[in-house]
């Protein structure tokens, strides 16, 4: 196993995690902007594609040598673009020998290693991904597990509540978007607080 592994199953994870929270919108949320200095769900996908590529191109030397973002911009091309193309960037990451990882490139003013990089580019993503988590709130939606439990899928973990995913993995997530989408039920929060503190 080479050192490096965990760092591109977490990027592999995450990618899935992302396009979770992608599949929850629907096409009328796309323009759905909180408050004017917010991105629109749309200008979010637009931000993680490009955001991205320009990340794995220019500080990592993983040029895919096509696109950032889908010729046609609704969500279903999103969702495909982003799968297709972090597939490839993985695939490319998992070539590299460790001390491609420990070795040092520049980070906008800095240079780190291309690990710190890749650590950075989760945290951002998932940054990011925490956004859109509060939009689907403040549009009234429930919310499928990210790394745990949720409200919906039954409040706190020590309560016993369960970690629900909408879709169990990247090609169930795709396929089932292609023909609207699955949203198997949620228990709701159940007969317990959901938040650790209650005032």
């Amino acid at each position: 196993m080479a050192r490096y592994d965990f760092l591109l199953e977490t990027y592999d994870t995450e990618r899935l995690k992302t396009l979770s929270v992608w599949s929850q919108f629907r096409d009328e949320d796309l323009r759905f902007r909180p408050e004017p200095r917010a991105r629109t769900p749309h200008e979010h996908m637009v931000h993680q594609c490009i955001s991205e590529d320009t990340w794995m191109k220019n500080m990592l030397g993983i040029d895919l040598g096509e696109p950032p973002l889908p010729a046609e911009e609704t969500r279903l091309a999103f969702l495909r673009k982003y799968a297709g193309a972090s597939a490839k960037r993985v695939e490319r990451l998992r070539a590299m020998p460790d001390d491609w990882f420990e070795g040092l490139t520049r980070f906008f003013d800095v240079e780190r290693t291309r690990a710190w990089v890749m650590t950075r580019r989760i945290a951002h993503s998932a940054h990011h991904r925490g956004q859109l988590t509060a939009y689907l709130r403040l549009l009234g939606r429930s919310l499928y597990s990210t790394y745990g439990p949720t409200a919906d899928t039954g409040g706190l973990a020590q309560n016993g509540a369960p970690t629900l995913y909408r879709y169990p993995d990247l090609e169930h997530l795709l396929e089932g978007e292609a023909r609207g989408g699955d949203s198997p039920p949620l228990p709701g929060p159940g007969a317990k607080s959901p938040t650790e503190r209650r005032d």
